[in-house]
């Protein structure tokens, strides 16, 4: 474990920053777009909130992040069960997933037949390119709320050197994920988090990543 010597000649612990997509959402299971629609864990996605948990017990937290989403924030609840711990606790809309606009509710797959699966793939997976239809974002636009919050807020904590744990969905935390690890726009593309697979940062008091390790 990385570990720094303060002014004053103690020795501290640097930050950790632990990252985690929620756990499988009910329109996870269906293969929909989800969105900002407030849909529940299944069974499987609770079980792999409280693994996370489990694996993650023995190491310090002091603050917790997540959205304003059911599946996000049921998916905190567990893992600090697993972890039995109790933590103060922000929720905010900057965390939430990418809004897939009119996308939000229907069968990927079914969509795919309707559309092209060439358009599909291009409302899914480009950095750039929004789904139709009012608010939907492409990762550029939900990097742009995502981001301000983590540098303002995440950030901040991790500058005081506290351990911080966000449990958000896959394109807040890839947003996040392409931040800390410099990718480009054609690199993001290929990122892909798992539900519920806690990701482990270690930084600087910047916010400088020095080691990085998956669960």
């Amino acid at each position: 474990m990385p570990w720094v010597i303060c002014p004053f000649g103690m020795i501290l612990a640097m930050p950790k920053l632990i990252l985690v997509r929620h756990g499988q959402s009910l329109w996870n299971l269906e293969d929909r777009f989800t969105g900002w629609v407030d849909v529940p864990l299944t069974p499987l996605g609770e079980a792999e909130a409280l693994a996370a948990g489990e694996k993650l017990r023995g190491i310090s937290v002091d603050v917790a992040y997540t959205s304003v989403l059911t599946r996000a924030q049921r998916t905190l609840a567990l893992i600090l069960e697993g972890m039995g711990v109790t933590v103060p606790t922000i929720r905010d809309v900057a965390l939430n997933e990418r809004h897939y606009g009119d996308l939000q509710g229907l069968n990927k797959k079914r969509t795919a037949e309707k559309y092209g699966a060439e358009q599909v793939h291009i409302w899914r997976r480009s950095y750039d390119v929004p789904p139709p239809g009012a608010g939907g974002e492409s990762l550029e636009m939900t990097a742009a709320r995502t981001l301000p919050f983590f540098e303002r807020c995440i950030l901040g904590d991790i500058a005081q050197g506290k351990d911080v744990l966000v449990v958000a969905h896959g394109n807040s935390n890839r947003s996040i994920v392409m931040d800390l690890d410099k990718l480009t726009k054609e690199e993001v593309l290929n990122l892909n988090l798992g539900t519920g697979v806690p990701l482990i940062y270690e930084l600087e008091l910047d916010g400088a990543v020095i080691s990085k390790s998956i669960l």
